[in-house]
């Protein structure tokens, strides 16, 4: 009896979905928009947090030397890292090495560079530390010494990067949140809007089933199953081409950001993401269901 009444509500749901076509069209690219968009910013947000924790897994501090620094002033600065009990190990980096390495990274910037006459880059030392997870305030202290010293230039110490990546990550978050709840409202107000619209061009139907004894969840039910169905599916779209658009978008425009690919760029959902994108669908949908059957069923 049960399956055969969740068998009739199904059939009912997708009889629905069948005879709107022009209205669940609507519903239903309204739904794939404003799940897309949170989507999108979900992704955004994944490539940020794993350039972060790229930073992070080569935690280093990095020494930038004057042009008119001696060998002697490079050997203390050396010296003086390889001293202290933060450091794992020393690597240093002439002028050629640092333009080879920015060449490699920024392809897109070699003609820049050569079109200068010369290479501006500075020597460096590269300081990667024991534990990437250290407390900082011992490594500042090392890195106020070290500023200190003759013939340094400046320092870049990477994990305050790593940490500000990690804050557009977060923003990232917020803002995909804040305008993609917003589309969402506008979604379950449109569902709503086309399944009041089926809900009452079959009000003699139901009027009907009322008489002969229907039960209020026999009658709303496959209303829900259909609010369900549409925006699950219009979940399950947006989770689709966000994928699609996280493996596209390296091939395609990637390579004309130059240099900015690295932030602004696409990481795969992972799988609780699309799965909560779906899942998102569906309750949207649901809720727009609710709200239209509340709003008929008073009146």
């Amino acid at each position: 009896m049960i399956g055969r009444t969740i068998g009739r509500a199904f059939r009912d749901a997708f009889g629905h979905l069948g005879r709107a076509k022009t209205r669940h069209a609507v519903s239903f690219t309204v739904l794939v928009l404003s799940f897309l968009m949170a989507g999108l910013f979900l992704s955004l947000s994944n490539n940020l947090r794993a350039r972060a924790r790229t930073l992070s897994r080569d935690m280093a501090v990095i020494v930038y030397l004057k042009g008119a620094a001696t060998p002697e002033e490079r050997n203390a600065v050396e010296q003086r890292a390889r001293l202290s009990p933060l450091v794992a190990s020393i690597r240093s980096i002439g002028p050629e090495d640092a333009a080879d390495r920015f060449i490699k990274e920024f392809p897109d910037l070699k003609d820049v560079l050569e079109n200068l006459g010369g290479n501006p880059l500075p020597a460096s030392i590269e300081a990667t530390l024991n534990d990437a997870t250290a407390p900082e305030a011992p490594v500042v202290r090392l890195i106020d010494e070290i500023r200190a010293m003759p013939g340094v230039e400046d320092i870049q110490f990477n994990r305050r990067w790593a940490d500000r990546i990690r804050a557009l990550g977060r923003l990232s978050d917020a803002v995909g949140l804040f305008i993609g709840g917003l589309l969402i409202l506008i979604s379950i107000a449109v569902v709503s809007g086309a399944i009041r619209l089926n809900i009452l061009g079959r009000r003699e139907e139901i009027d009907i089933l009322h008489l002969v004894g229907a039960t209020n969840g026999y009658i709303r039910s496959p209303f829900l199953l259909e609010g369900l169905i549409l925006g699950a599916a219009g979940g399950a779209t947006a989770a689709g081409l966000v994928s699609l658009a996280a493996h596209l978008f390296p091939l395609y425009l990637g390579q004309s950001l130059g240099a900015l690919q690295d932030l602004i760029g696409f990481e795969p959902l992972t799988l609780v993401q699309f799965a909560g994108l779906v899942a998102g669908g569906g309750i949207a949908g649901l809720l727009g269901s609710l709200a239209a059957l509340g709003r008929v069923f008073r009146s």
